[in-house]
């Protein structure tokens, strides 16, 4: 049950249209995390102009952003929008959303950019080991872009956790497992 009930239709006309430009070209109702964060107006306008940016207007190659986008929703336990991507994006940009929950991509550039999320997740920064892989790997402007996407999408997995927002009856489900992190609050065996 969610806390804060999505809106339903009728829609005040600003709020359609936001929803509208959030959905783009796909003729389905609004997201259940929109129609939760619609219940601002400003504030959704704002993010859709962020989302969009990151998503159609990004200068990260899709398989690099869907990396940073699943792991840095597994690592927050955010079901919802992990479950959006991995059904929607997964697989055109060629990740494995299942890897991507457990943290199991640890090589390549794709390894690089799972340590990228935990580091930033874990210690709200990054090492200098790390960067140095970074700056040898990617241009500056991408660099600002993995580190927006990556605090966009606690953003959006904080509204996902904090509001209960209900799974979309066609995204996928996490692994049964236990979440991300339950799993880093276990001792290793």
């Amino acid at each position: 049950m969610p806390r804060l009930a999505p809106l339903e239709p009728p829609y005040e006309p600003k709020i359609e249209d936001a929803l509208k430009r959030l959905m783009g070209p796909v003729d389905a109702e609004p997201l259940n995390l929109f129609r939760t964060i619609a219940h601002h107006d400003v504030l959704l306008d704002r993010f859709r102009q962020i989302g969009s940016s990151l998503l159609s207007f990004g200068r990260l190659p899709a398989d690099e952003r869907e990396v940073v986008i699943h792991r840095t929703t597994a690592l927050c336990g955010a079901g919802y929008e992990w479950g959006v991507h991995a059904a929607v994006f997964a697989d055109a940009a060629g990740v494995d959303a299942q890897a991507l929950w457990h943290g199991e991509v640890r090589e390549g550039r794709a390894g690089v950019l799972v340590r990228l999320c935990d580091e930033l997740h874990e210690t709200a920064t990054v090492s200098d080991e790390l960067w140095a892989q970074l700056r040898a790997g990617w241009p500056d402007d991408q660099l600002v872009e993995l580190i927006c996407l990556a605090g966009f999408y606690h953003l959006v997995s904080y509204a996902c956790n904090a509001f209960a927002v209900e799974p979309e009856i066609w995204a996928a489900r996490p692994p049964e497992a236990a979440s991300t992190r339950d799993e880093a609050a276990q001792p290793p065996a």
